[in-house]
């Protein structure tokens, strides 16, 4: 999965409740794709996620939820930007997944939860301390139910939304999957300037 164009990462912007990072968590990928090809700007309903159940079982709480529109396949195309209202996730459907399925939380292709007036879904995320992630891409990649992901983001200092890791572990005969080493950004290389644990200030810098 990935963000503005590289490996496996996702945008959170968020006030996050408790979330470790390096936490493994089931990974639930809810596709709305058909339905913004009738309608770009359609929006997740709790029927489509009703939908989504009946065919694949109950979300597992504590979950992670991510919808996949399609939007991010036309990324960096600027055109993006004047195509609205874009695809998004009910105010319903947001309080569904967090209030009666518990969810961790969940992600979606576009920049922004939703394309109502007011960014009603976003808002009630914001104001309730519910993580999401951000540009998410790939999802057509990942199973519908099935895989688990890997959530890893650096400690920041302040601010209310940065950069995370998201990594898809998939079943094996997934045909998408990859190994360490299939790929040339994978593992990471190591620096020469290793970080210290700044006690003061609560995070990690380099010299």
């Amino acid at each position: 999965m990935t963000t503005h164009g590289t490996a496996a990462a996702a945008t959170a912007a968020c006030r996050l409740k408790p979330l470790q990072s390096g936490t493994l968590r089931p990974l639930v990928v809810i596709s709305i794709e058909e339905q913004v090809k009738k309608d770009f700007g359609y929006a997740l309903q709790v029927s489509d996620i009703a939908a989504f159940e009946a065919q694949y079982g109950r979300i597992p709480e504590g979950s992670v939820v991510f919808v996949r529109s399609g939007w991010s396949k036309d990324w960096p195309n600027p055109e993006l930007a004047k195509r609205t209202p874009f695809p998004g996730v009910s105010l319903d459907a947001l309080k569904f997944l967090h209030l009666e399925r518990k969810i961790l939380f969940h992600g979606h292709e576009l920049l922004d939860t939703d394309a109502t007036p007011k960014l009603e879904g976003e808002y009630w995320l914001m104001h309730n301390g519910y993580a999401q992630a951000e540009g998410v891409a790939n999802l057509d990649k990942v199973p519908p139910v099935g895989a688990l992901v890997a959530i890893g983001y650096p400690k920041s200092g302040g601010g209310l939304g940065g950069y995370a890791r998201y990594v898809a572990i998939c079943p094996p005969d997934w045909p998408y999957s990859v190994s360490v080493g299939e790929l040339p950004e994978v593992p990471l290389p190591k620096s020469d300037k290793p970080l210290r644990f700044d006690q003061a200030r609560g995070m990690r810098l380099s010299d």
